[in-house]
């Protein structure tokens, strides 16, 4: 029964990453520390650690290498900020799909009035969205391997 609720947790982690309402690999990593605590020995323990590797590893790429791609695309941190806080408003005012579209007008607006010209602007918007696809995408690869690691390991033990 407590491999079900651990793998639940996973599942739950894995939505999360995928729809960022929730801590998708806060979730994944406490659940199999539970699992570990619960099962116990050196086997346990060392699908932890290796879990732990790949979502920090995973974490750290999710950051740095989308980041240098806006970079190298002109895209300013100033636009990606005000697109995470209109993103976050959008969340509250439209449900689930209103943080895609505040981040979406949030960039747009930042990079319309620094450019001040409408087709760089919503070049640089769509730059900023595929960082955004690259870091999802990034996160959930670090997931999905360490939730493959847990299942290999709890049908193993």
């Amino acid at each position: 029964m407590g491999e079900v609720l651990v793998g639940l947790a996973i599942l739950i982690g894995l939505l999360g990453v995928i729809v960022p309402i929730l801590p998708g690999v806060i979730l994944i990593l406490a659940a199999i520390l539970v699992w570990a605590v619960m099962t116990g020995g050196a086997t346990a323990w060392t699908v932890f650690a290796v879990c732990t590797t790949f979502l920090v590893i995973s974490g750290i790429i999710k950051y740095t290498w989308p980041g240098a791609k806006l970079r190298e695309a002109g895209v300013p941190s100033r636009s990606l900020i005000l697109g995470a806080v209109l993103g976050i408003i959008g969340f509250f005012v439209v449900p689930v799909i209103g943080l895609f579209l505040g981040f979406v007008v949030g960039v747009y607006v930042s990079e319309l009035q620094r450019l001040r010209v409408q087709q760089p602007a919503w070049q640089s918007t769509v730059h900023a969205l595929k960082g955004v696809g690259l870091s999802m995408l990034v996160e959930l690869f670090g997931a999905l391997l360490a939730a493959g690691i847990w299942v290999v390991a709890a049908v193993a033990v």
